[in-house]
């Protein structure tokens, strides 16, 4: 798909992003970066418009997008859930507290709930070891997390959902 076969707002939030960097391949991945900000993730398209206008290989873009976990070629969950999963955070209940997530909201690690409410994504550590196991929902941390208190977190995001996104 070249750049005129891209969605209209897709293509002018590359546009944008890109003309803020001069078009500078120097500045791939801050390009990504707010790229991701603007759309909520990367899709093909998106990324193809960037090859085009930076000059740089298709195959380039997708290296960097893949390289780096906080980049997104899917979208994501109105709320994202990160889990850790690090020695600590496992031993302390992690894997009971991600087969409840898993359980819970019928979702696979890295899946997306199909309401679209939500996103799991479980990483290796978030060094905080003194609050294990740690859940993290859009940036929240909520420390010494138990199985059974789970759904309480989550309900608290969906009450948000439906007061509008209010806290």
């Amino acid at each position: 798909m070249g750049l005129r076969e891209t969605r209209p707002d897709t293509r002018a939030a590359v546009e944008t992003v890109v003309a803020r960097y001069g078009c500078d391949p120097d500045f791939l991945s801050p390009i990504l970066q707010d790229l991701q900000l603007e759309l909520g993730y990367l899709p093909r398209e998106a990324l193809q418009a960037v090859s085009q206008l930076v000059e740089v290989p298709l195959s380039q873009c997708f290296a960097v997008a893949t390289f780096y976990s906080s980049f997104s070629l899917v979208p994501k969950g109105q709320h994202v859930i990160t889990l850790c999963l690090g020695t600590v955070c496992y031993l302390k209940g992690g894997r009971q507290i991600a087969e409840t997530i898993q359980r819970e909201l019928d979702i696979v690690e890295g899946g997306t709930t199909p309401d679209g409410l939500f996103t799991y994504q479980p990483v290796n550590c978030l060094g905080a070891c003194a609050l294990a196991p740690v859940l993290v929902v859009d940036g929240e941390y909520h420390d010494k997390v138990k199985p059974a208190s789970v759904m309480s977190i989550l309900n608290k995001y969906r009450r948000r959902e439906s007061r509008g996104g209010d806290g």
